[in-house]
């Protein structure tokens, strides 16, 4: 059965319309009408999620693990209308989009074992010393505690697993935290039916429905309100460097600063080492070839930059990263202002006098090719703007002369999410020497892989110094994404009865 969009927001369990309507840009099929978000409709979802948090923040554990997994449950029961309008309106195809889907059922149920099993209260316990000279020690106690209402934007390149219930939503509601969406007007039909689906699980679970709210579209004032509400206490983005920016900077001059958790992009250097470019350069090649142009390079571990020593070998690996470029098929990117992005990004190469073209194609609309360049170390110091991110498939070969040069184009390079070392036995003294500063620019280092592809786990840090992320102490993938929205409370000689039930769970 087809999805059908009613067009509306859901605002504390209500869907609501607006006067303005906006019309989506799908890939394929006709266009659906929505309501435009409003400032008016930002101040009811944030007032409503006030509201919901005095009962869902205190709340237990169970209950919340429960309604995450029952949004993961609601979602699974959608599953084929989500992937369809998923499909239709993005241009991914259907095996993306149902991994994408169990990715983000995943990630609910992640966090829903998550808060119970209870390590992410982190609770500490000093008992009291009233003997101790000079002076006695108070009973202490401390644990983390919910932030209040969460402000999500949703992403553009991933309908899903980044969006309306993501991995932000997840963990601020994980977390105890109510959540208002501003959904991505990218992929607004998508949007509502993983609405509905979070609306069942809330109804069948007895939770207050200001808990989630859905606002859809609206001009940059609607996201700008959302920001500066002064009941949000923190905020999840993803999304490009500039509009990410600007949101963290009204959310650093609010009367209250909060935190902006902000996923901004990335290069993703890649640094092939001599012995491994030696043994295996062309197999290099092509499976960056493979990751680079997978989703159509929409991905933000994307690995745009590659670090390849000079001579034969190299030239191997250029080589046969062009061969496999070519035998890519024009790839439909998300939006059409996407796709106008990313020819301005490959002009801004063609214009350069520094740069060679190795594989360029050219488009129009929304389908692209891949495009692969070349430049040398010295040219691509002196000039920053090759290090910006060009989102699509577009690969920049950066040709270095020694090891001394590739340690000093990893220095160059501002934060990212990922930087990853291509690497043989007898290359691990250059890694050394690059492991320090890797260490400083990347929240994530891989050795003879490829970045793109970003395992939902413990483990896991996505996430970066600036500007690939703006706290670079955050991850937005993993359970320590929970740590995002609570914060530590120490606790003094409370007696029993005033002490938070979680609080002596684990003694």
């Amino acid at each position: 059965m087809t999805f059908t969009p009613h067009g509306k927001h859901l605002i504390a369990g209500e869907w609501v319309g607006s006067d303005e309507t906006f019309q989506n840009e799908p890939a394929q099929g006709p266009a659906d009408r929505f309501s435009m978000g409003t400032v008016e409709l930002v101040d009811r979802a944030a007032r409503a999620a006030e509201d919901a948090f005095w009962s869902y923040g205190y709340g237990t554990r169970a209950d919340r693990a429960a309604f995450l997994n029952a949004i993961a449950d609601e979602i699974e029961a959608r599953a084929a209308d989500i992937t369809e309008i998923g499909c239709r309106e993005t241009g991914l195809p259907e095996a993306r989009l149902n991994g994408e889907r169990g990715r983000t059922t995943g990630q609910l149920r992640l966090f829903a074992k998550t808060i119970l099993d209870g390590d992410y209260l982190d609770r500490r316990h000093d008992a009291a010393l009233p003997d101790r000279q000079p002076l006695p020690r108070p009973d202490l106690r401390l644990m983390q505690r919910p932030v209040g209402p969460v402000a999500v934007f949703g992403a553009s390149n991933f309908p899903l697993a980044f969006s309306v219930a993501g991995g932000d939503t997840a963990s601020a509601l994980a977390a105890g935290c109510p959540v208002v969406v501003k959904g991505h007007s990218a992929h607004p039909g998508t949007s509502e039916i993983v609405a509905e689906a979070v609306l069942a699980a809330i109804r069948s679970c007895g939770i207050h429905p200001g808990v989630f709210s859905l606002v859809q579209g609206g001009k940059r004032e609607v996201g700008s309100a959302l920001v500066q509400h002064p009941l949000i206490k923190a905020v999840g983005f993803t999304g490009s460097l500039g509009g990410g920016r600007a949101l963290f900077d009204l959310c650093a001059a609010r009367p209250e600063p909060i935190p902006f958790f902000g996923e901004l992009g990335s290069v993703n250097p890649m640094f092939i080492l001599p012995e491994a470019l030696e043994a295996r350069g062309a197999q290099i090649g092509q499976g960056w070839a493979a990751s680079m142009t997978g989703s159509a390079g929409q991905l933000c571990t994307n690995p745009g930059i590659a670090i390849v020593p000079e001579g034969a070998a190299g030239d191997a690996l250029v080589t046969a990263t062009a061969a496999a470029l070519a035998a890519v098929a024009p790839q439909m990117m998300l939006t059409a202002g996407m796709a106008d992005a990313y020819r301005a990004g490959k002009a801004r190469l063609d214009a350069s006098n520094s740069v060679r073209p190795v594989h360029t194609t050219d488009s129009t609309g929304r389908g692209v090719g891949p495009n692969l360049y070349e430049v040398s170390a010295a040219a691509f110091l002196s000039d920053h703007g090759l290090a910006e991110e060009v989102f699509g498939p577009l690969g920049l070969v950066v040709r270095a002369s020694s090891t001394d040069a590739i340690v000093e184009l990893a220095h160059g390079f501002a934060g990212q999410l990922t930087a990853t070392l291509h690497m043989d036995a007898g290359d691990t003294g250059a890694a050394a020497r690059l492991m320090p500063v890797l260490e400083r620019k990347a929240g994530r280092i891989l050795v003879n892989g490829y970045p793109t592809g970003v395992e939902v786990c413990d483990a896991m840090v996505h996430g970066g110094p600036y500007p690939a992320s703006t706290n670079f102490g955050a991850t937005s993938v993993g359970t320590m994404a929970i740590r995002r929205f609570l914060r530590p409370v120490c606790y003094q000689n409370l007696p029993a009865e005033l002490l938070p039930e979680d609080s002596v769970g684990s003694e």
